[in-house]
């Protein structure tokens, strides 16, 4: 994708115009140079107790408020594993959540597999995975979007509280980049829909 994964995250929500500050919070010099040249804020490093394996997503962003000394209306999560969400997203998932009241709105995408094909490994003995209700449609959170009001994050310690919504988004555009597989293909779907991330660039 010729940038560093965060670029794109950093660009999204700069273009996305709901954010009145986007901070960028990591451990790792080089991206936060690199958020820095996309143009985020990188006010502090992350310190090392919430840089391990035991700390939670809660853990860093509490911190940060603390940090900061801030109290926004609106706590606005964005994952650089989700390079291919655009501004346009961030918008409209904001615009629900505004038009709606609801605690917080996150991203899902359709679920990709039939229920017939699941199973849960135990022991490695495969078990079926219950079936939802018949013809309803399925969703996975997709970690690209997490929209949430201050109170109830603090209150829940949960970036899905009782009441969330959730923004659909396309499949193509759900990728969430854990291996060199899934960059390959998010590199793929970019490049077939450059016109679409020019405002991220």
């Amino acid at each position: 994708m010729g940038k560093p994964l965060i670029h794109w995250t950093v660009k999204a929500a700069l273009t996305s115009g709901i954010c009145d500050r986007v901070t960028v919070n990591t451990d790792d010099i080089e991206i936060a140079e690199a958020a820095q040249n996309a143009g985020a804020e990188v006010p502090f490093m992350r310190p090392p107790h919430l840089a391990t394996n035991e700390a939670t997503t809660f853990d860093v962003v509490e911190h940060a408020i603390t940090t900061l000394k801030v109290a926004p209306d609106y706590i606005v999560l964005l994952q650089p594993t989700s390079p291919l969400r655009s501004g346009d997203d961030i918008r409209s998932a904001f615009a629900l959540i505004e038009r709606t009241g609801a605690p917080a709105v996150v991203s899902v995408s359709a679920f990709d597999k039939p229920w017939p094909v699941l199973r849960r490994v135990e022991a490695s003995v495969l078990n079926p995975v219950p079936e939802p209700s018949r013809g309803a449609p399925t969703h996975q959170l997709n970690g690209a979007i997490y929209i949430e009001r201050l109170q109830p994050f603090l209150n829940t310690r949960s970036f899905t509280p009782p009441g969330a919504l959730a923004y659909e988004m396309p499949r193509d555009r759900s990728i969430d980049v854990d291996t060199a597989l899934d960059f390959k293909i998010a590199h793929a779907i970019a490049l077939e829909c450059a016109g679409l991330f020019h405002d991220n660039a």
